[in-house]
């Protein structure tokens, strides 16, 4: 089903971005308590044209916002032929969730995006757009992350972190940042 209105689509894509900050902590979590699980690796993503330098900022905004690392591969000038993304397999599954629909997303606001002066280039406006919706995207991101480790530092009863996992979330999260930076 479609949202009715743009509120709606906010507030159905916030709803979703909540639930994927949520799954991330409980796949970090699970991979504690089971070593060995959840591993980290890398994965390749193909970027095309047009625009393939916004499209790999989105991706690589993405992957930083959920704990992973990213490494754009220029073939030339501003373009981007593909980024490849660090991070535990976890994270890395929803970065590609994400990023893929953001993506649908975006190429779909790209094409209704026109500069306010004819004079103006459209494909410099809509570089632009690209640009500011990746922001955006991050913020969000990042700011739906923060609220789901507050929440789940709190635990069930007021304990810092979940019971089963040594150290709590707030560690568990932190060794895991360290981690994919080395």
């Amino acid at each position: 089903r479609r949202a009715g209105t743009p509120a709606e689509a906010q507030a159905c894509t916030d709803k979703a971005v909540e639930l994927m900050a949520r799954h991330g902590i409980d796949m970090a979590l699970l991979a504690a308590a089971e070593p060995g699980v959840d591993e980290i690796g890398a994965t390749r993503v193909e970027v095309a044209d047009p625009y393939s330098a916004g499209k790999a900022r989105l991706l690589g905004w993405t992957a930083s916002a959920l704990r992973c690392r990213a490494v754009l591969h220029q073939i030339g000038g501003a373009r981007v032929a593909a980024v490849t993304v660090f991070g535990f397999a976890s994270d890395r599954e929803r970065v590609e969730v994400l990023f893929t629909s953001l993506l649908l997303q975006a190429q779909a606001q790209l094409l209704t995006q026109r500069p306010p002066h004819r004079d103006e280039s459209v494909a410099a406006y809509r570089r632009s757009w690209l640009h500011g919706f990746a922001v955006q995207v991050h913020r969000r991101l990042v700011d739906a992350e923060r609220r789901a480790e507050e929440r789940a530092g709190q635990g069930s009863a007021g304990d810092p972190g979940d019971p089963g996992v040594p150290g709590g979330t707030e560690l568990v999260l932190a060794d895991r940042r360290s981690r994919v930076e080395q």
